[in-house]
């Protein structure tokens, strides 16, 4: 049976901020919302606010409501004014995220379902399904995420898209859909571009230091784990991350301190709450905090050098007092 849409558009007059450039979607962007607002209401604060944010669909446990036109671009993913995110994905956000429970796990159920169906009406597989983290490193969709079932959900999406008839995969050349072979020609940018994935997702999934350093028949992998499970030995003072070495400096040292921060971190959903599955807040300052860092400093226009300096730290703590 075919979900019925509710159209809430945002008025004309407001494209210029919420949604200016004409779009060709080229994939589907999963999201959890960050409260316990139901799709009405989210799409109404979304088209009326005077802020640029902006996203596609809102899906709660009893319907899907649309807000921006498909043919337009929305600001969801973090990835900049041409990232291929906000430029070329349509956004769906789950509500009822935040508290999570039976509501939320409805509202999961009803988007997995009109997540298949926008894939069937344009022809596509569940390879063109991304997280918001694939764009630009946020801990988002955060409940999915911090459960560890996000390949749980794109399975229960591949399901529900087979049985409506659905293809199961749009992948072409030498991609496969979790993994890519380098062919001549190849730069690490280009294979994000048309993968849909960052640069950034691609070294750290590869274990690439240099962007510049693949070889032809060199297979990529195209997904990862939401979050990294590696644990930081006390004794180092610096971790080499894809991008660089992120050195532990003097506000760092206590752990107390580095709680506060990662409990920070977590209420903007760039870090694991305490109750993810081994990635809780332990108040070590190991790579996995530091990485939480280098991608709040992404999308807020910092330096990202995923080290707790003095603007991190005004900018965070600006933030959290917002929350």
């Amino acid at each position: 049976m075919t979900i019925a849409v509710k159209k809430r558009l945002v008025p004309s007059e407001k494209y210029a901020l919420k949604c200016p450039n004409p779009m060709t979607p080229e994939y589907i962007t999963i999201h959890n919302t960050a409260n316990d607002a139901s799709a009405a209401n989210e799409i109404s604060y979304m088209t009326g606010n005077s802020k640029s944010t902006s996203y596609h669909f809102a899906v709660d446990d009893k319907e899907v409501i649309q807000g921006i036109p498909l043919n337009r671009n929305a600001w969801h993913s973090g990835d900049g004014t041409n990232g291929t995110g906000n430029r070329k994905s349509i956004a769906v956000e789950i509500c009822y995220s935040k508290s999570g429970g039976a509501r939320y796990r409805a509202a999961e159920a009803l988007a997995i379902k009109f997540v298949a169906q926008l894939l069937k009406e344009r022809g596509w597989g569940v390879d063109k399904i991304r997280k918001h983290q694939d764009w630009n490193g946020k801990y988002c969709p955060h409940r999915i995420l911090s459960e560890d079932r996000w390949d749980e959900v794109k399975a229960a999406i591949a399901h529900e898209l087979s049985k409506i008839g659905g293809k199961s995969s749009t992948s072409s050349g030498s991609s496969s859909g979790s993994t890519y072979t380098v062919k001549k020609g190849d730069t690490l940018s280009k294979i994000a571009k048309a993968e849909g994935v960052s640069v950034a997702n691609l070294q750290s999934w590869n274990n690439i230091k240099d962007p510049n350093k693949i070889t032809v028949g060199q297979k990529l992998k195209l997904t990862g784990s939401g979050t990294s499970r590696t644990k930081p030995s006390s004794k180092k003072t610096s971790y080499a991350l894809p991008s660089g070495i992120y050195k532990v400096t003097s506000p760092m040292r206590k752990g107390g301190d580095v709680r506060q921060i990662q409990k920070a971190l977590a209420a903007l959903y760039f870090y694991p709450d305490k109750g993810a599955k081994n990635n809780g807040i332990d108040g070590v300052y190991g790579p996995k905090t530091a990485d939480a860092i280098r991608r709040f400093q992404l999308m807020h226009g910092l330096s990202a050098d995923g080290i707790y300096g003095p603007n991190t730290k005004a900018k965070l703590e600006a933030l959290s007092k917002r929350n």
